[in-house]
């Protein structure tokens, strides 16, 4: 009996059972107390001395209602006993569901988030068992392909080197520059897998910062190693991921040095949001598109290419660094020419 009433029907047609019983007792003790109302009086009486009241029929025995009588209170009591029900029963409902979203709200942020307690009717354990099991399975692949690419790319480092080394034995220098230039480019590569896989494991949490001086501090930086880099704009701090956003930042600024030689960084604070534009006047990037450059080691035939420097990392690392904190990052053009990167970040 114990486990028909371990499910989520079993409960919520319990509480609509409990609540309906109850409610139809009461209408049934109210009635029976007071009774019905007296009947007629028998023809007999009706003809009886004026004035005087006919005797009360025993069969009938009546007691006097109350000023409130009639049916509003067990009406009321019903109602009021039914509303319970279904509010509970909705809350039954809607429990489950809202501790699995609120799960997975968290799962999408950070991997490693708690798991969701199996607890309650037997539908929501079972649907908190799997999720659990989903998201152990998913870490699990995620460290499983993020130590095989890190083991790959780090002992490829060793037989590079040695390549390296070998080349200065060729004395063809046109073949020497081509084949180092491509070596460079598996290195750098490499390099930008490694802090690809690094960035997508940490995981930061949420700190009230002066984005204003972190915005400052980074082109200042750029500033001292002889990069054309400007600042304007204001804004209050903010809730961030301080790493993640100076990563973020850290990309497009290079991206703008890359292909355009000089970059602007525009903050504008707005109500529910912080906007921070890195605008350049390079190339550009045409509409089509600025969305697949977000696409790991993507790369664009024409002015935008490996010639460039760059392995097609730098763009991927910026945006997942943006959506970690609730953020978005997308591409616009500048206007008379060139790229804007707009990071939207909002204030919670």
């Amino acid at each position: 009996m114990r486990a028909r009433f371990d499910t989520l029907f079993g409960r919520l047609f319990g509480v609509l059972f409990v609540a309906i019983v109850l409610a139809h007792l009461l209408a049934f003790a109210w009635f029976h107390h007071y009774g019905p109302p007296p009947p007629p009086p028998p023809p007999e009486f009706s003809q009886g001395v004026e004035g005087q009241r006919p005797p009360a029929d025993p069969r009938f025995p009546h007691r006097p209602r109350p000023w409130f009588g009639g049916p509003l209170v067990p009406l009321t009591f019903q109602f009021i006993s039914l509303m319970i029900a279904a509010w509970y029963g909705a809350k039954l409902l809607s429990r489950p569901i809202q501790r699995l979203s609120d799960a997975a709200e968290r799962l999408s942020e950070n991997l490693d988030s708690p798991p969701l307690d199996e607890s309650g009717p037997r539908e929501a354990r079972q649907a908190a068992h799997t999720f659990n099991l989903m998201q152990q399975r998913i870490r699990e692949q995620v460290q499983q392909r993020a130590r095989m690419l890190g083991a790959v790319s780090h002992d490829l480092r060793t037989p590079l080197s040695r390549l390296k080394l070998r080349l200065e034995q060729i004395d063809d220098d046109r073949l020497q520059g081509q084949m180092r230039q491509d070596l460079n480019d598996m290195i750098g590569m490499l390099d930008a897998t490694l802090t690809y896989l690094h960035e997508q494991r940490t995981s930061e949490a949420l700190q009230m910062m002066d984005v204003q001086a972190l915005v400052e501090s980074l082109c200042e930086n750029a500033q001292d190693q002889g990069a054309d880099v400007q600042v304007s704009g204001h804004c209050a701090p903010l809730a961030v991921q301080p790493m993640a956003l100076r990563s973020c930042i850290n990309n497009l600024m290079d991206n703008a040095l890359r292909y355009a030689g000089q970059a602007h960084v525009e903050l504008q604070d707005q109500r529910g949001q912080l906007l921070i534009r890195v605008i350049d006047h390079g190339p550009g990037i045409a509409e089509d598109k600025r969305e697949a450059v977000f696409e790991p080691f993507f790369r664009l035939e024409g002015s935008r290419n490996r010639n460039s420097g760059g392995v097609g990392l730098g763009m991927t690392i910026a945006r997942e660094a943006a959506q970690r904190q609730g953020g978005q990052l997308n591409l616009e053009e500048t206007p008379g020419g060139g790229l804007t990167a707009v990071i939207r970040l909002p204030r919670l």
